[in-house]
């Protein structure tokens, strides 16, 4: 292997660096179903005790571990749970920098279509299929902690044309 793909790095801080990056796409990759299950004792475990959770100015913008975890058991998430909510995630592009790192990725909110034809797909049993409810932009900044990787900040942006959405998504072109 070349310098310039190791960048000089000894096997060892690379094989840390791949590991730093799992732990960072579990992260991303538990937050679907801690969404999906109302699971805020899950959810308070990931994010650092000054943590903010920035979805725009349309909604709340929740700072600290414990009013994010809140956000679980607020009851207009609990009906969106019970009827059906899923949150779906794309892989992330990573970047860690020693003790930080952040990841640019898009997140869907699908929701049982209740309106639109029924169809039967052989194997699979019949549904009305799913509503893309929204598409979003995320960028989330991690930390390095003594009980690993945490969630710093956590900024959505609605891909809707918008700029905001797409200067979160530049963020995974730099170099």
């Amino acid at each position: 292997m070349s310098a310039e793909v190791n960048d000089g790095k000894t096997l060892e801080q690379r094989l840390r660096l791949i590991e730093d990056r799992l732990e960072i796409y579990n992260l991303i990759a538990s937050h679907p179903p801690s969404a999906d299950t109302g699971a805020g004792d899950y959810t308070a475990s990931v994010w650092t005790e000054d943590g903010v959770f920035d979805r725009g100015a349309e909604f709340p913008r929740p700072t600290g571990r414990a009013a994010i975890a809140g956000g679980s058991s607020n009851p207009e998430h609990q009906r969106a749970i019970e009827q059906g909510i899923a949150h779906f995630a794309g892989l992330p592009y990573v970047r860690v920098t020693g003790d930080a790192a952040y990841a640019i990725s898009y997140l869907q909110i699908l929701v049982p279509d209740h309106v639109g034809p029924l169809f039967d797909v052989p194997n699979h049993g019949s549904s009305r299929g799913f509503h893309v409810h929204r598409v979003s932009a995320n960028r989330w900044e991690f930390v390095r902690t003594d009980k690993g990787w945490k969630i710093k900040r956590r900024t959505l942006r609605p891909l809707d044309g918008t700029a905001p959405a797409r200067e979160i998504l530049r963020g995974a072109l730099e170099a």
